[in-house]
């Protein structure tokens, strides 16, 4: 029975703020019943008004933590978020290619919501020809997906095409997230492994209180995955749990203040 619980493994920096990052990562996963390791990849001195600062870990310390949790537990599903530097980058990637970890999800952060670079510009190359073709799911919002295609995405049919270089790229799953838009409904593309594609929506909440829903989301489908959903699944549930924590909001902080993590729990009451 030892390791018989699920488990998943977000690689990423912290959130000093409480709402974004490791921390979001770890709320998110719990309260989608996963138990949730980490390895911190930098630290970061931010909150809801944005980020004054942030260091990488050493390499070392980075290699130590994905020694220690693959010598104890046994990780079902991995994600990454902040990864801060090419260096960094490089030393994810070797680890995940030394560990099995199970399914990948990649969320690409790049900028922070307030505007601060939280990956080096040199990194931006690494990512793309290193980490991205060893994804499971890629889940870049608009901005990202621009940087990694190199191409302005406009509307409905250039998200779908970013979705397809993103494929080319080596990532087997795609979710190109139009968060970013000014529609009624925020519209997400998936196209999968498989060919098959679709949209996920759901009706745009007028709010601030935004910080951390990339992480969330990545996060959500993470555990999702690790608990043995397949990949379509894991998107759709992640998508309604996101959904559910930005809709349910709390109000915490002066900017962009965090999500609701607790709103899974009113999903699992609408599921009883």
């Amino acid at each position: 029975m030892v390791n018989d619980f699920p488990q998943a493994l977000t690689i990423a920096g912290t959130d000093s703020g409480g709402g974004a990052g490791v921390m979001a990562d770890i709320k998110t996963m719990q309260e989608n019943h996963v138990f949730a390791a980490a390895v911190v990849v930098a630290v970061t001195a931010q909150n809801t008004i944005g980020v004054t600062d942030f260091m990488a870990m050493p390499t070392k310390l980075i290699d130590e933590q994905f020694q220690a949790v693959a010598e104890d537990l046994k990780i079902r599903a991995v994600k990454t978020g902040m990864l801060a530097d090419s260096q960094s980058v490089k030393t994810v990637v070797a680890n995940l290619q030394k560990y099995d970890f199970g399914p990948l999800t990649v969320d690409p952060v790049m900028i922070a919501k307030g505007g601060a670079r939280l990956l080096a510009e040199d990194a931006i190359a690494t990512v793309r020809d290193e980490l991205l073709p060893l994804a499971t799911i890629l889940t870049p919002n608009l901005p990202e997906a621009e940087v990694l295609t190199e191409m302005h995405i406009r509307d409905e049919a250039t998200m779908q095409l970013a979705g397809h270089r993103l494929q080319e790229l080596g990532a087997k799953n795609v979710i190109v997230k139009g968060g970013h838009e000014t529609s009624d409904t925020a519209n997400d593309f998936v196209l999968l492994e498989n060919g098959e594609s679709f949209w996920v929506s759901a009706p745009r909440v007028e709010t601030n209180r935004t910080h951390g829903t990339g992480d969330t989301l990545s996060s959500a489908i993470t555990a999702e995955l690790a608990k043995g959903a397949d990949v379509k699944t894991a998107i759709q549930r992640a998508k309604r749990y996101v959904s559910a924590t930005i809709a349910n909001g709390i109000e915490v902080g002066h900017g962009h203040g965090p999500l609701n993590h607790w709103a899974g729990r009113q999903l699992k009451e609408e599921d009883d």
